[in-house]
């Protein structure tokens, strides 16, 4: 059994959007697959709703840059949901220009949208990798945040 929608997202990326495998093309096929996988129904439920948004909010993100020096601040919410060690996960991925401000912005979206009351570092970066993964123009960001995650080597020092 797994832990939450996350693994649900997890196996979704390593089983269809990384290989040259397709998911079933009925919605009740991969739903059944999943729940075989050993999930449950809600999580699977999380994880196909949370990827039907985050391909809404790519249709809709129109982002003109800003000044490149500001700060993000976080809201009381986020910063519960993030702790410090991810809100310093996501300050270095975009000063290493793996991640632009619109990024940032999705990931902190989409990490928000996890029903649970804290997202883990490891839970972040596969939520960056999948912001990435649809962001047109983001393949080399892309390759960089899939070597963070499958490398042997910490993503950061503190």
């Amino acid at each position: 059994m797994y832990d939450n929608m996350v693994d649900v997202l997890i196996y979704l990326f390593e089983n269809y959007m990384s290989g040259e495998a397709m998911p079933p093309e009925d919605h009740g096929e991969l739903e059944d697959e999943l729940t075989r996988a050993g999930f449950t129904s809600n999580e699977v439920a999380q994880a196909l709703t949370w990827l039907d948004d985050l391909a809404r909010r790519m249709e809709l993100s129109d982002y003109r840059p800003r000044d490149l020096g500001a700060m993000r601040i976080y809201t009381d919410a986020e910063a519960t949901k993030l702790d410090l060690d991810a809100r310093g996960l996501l300050l270095f991925l975009e000063q290493n220009g793996i991640l632009d401000p619109l990024s940032r912005e999705l990931v902190i979206d989409r990490a928000l949208a996890i029903e649970q009351a804290f997202v883990s570092t490891d839970e972040l970066k596969w939520v960056v990798l999948l912001v990435l993964m649809n962001r047109p123009g983001q393949e080399d960001a892309f390759t960089q945040m899939e070597e963070l995650i499958y490398g042997d080597e910490p993503a950061y020092l503190h």
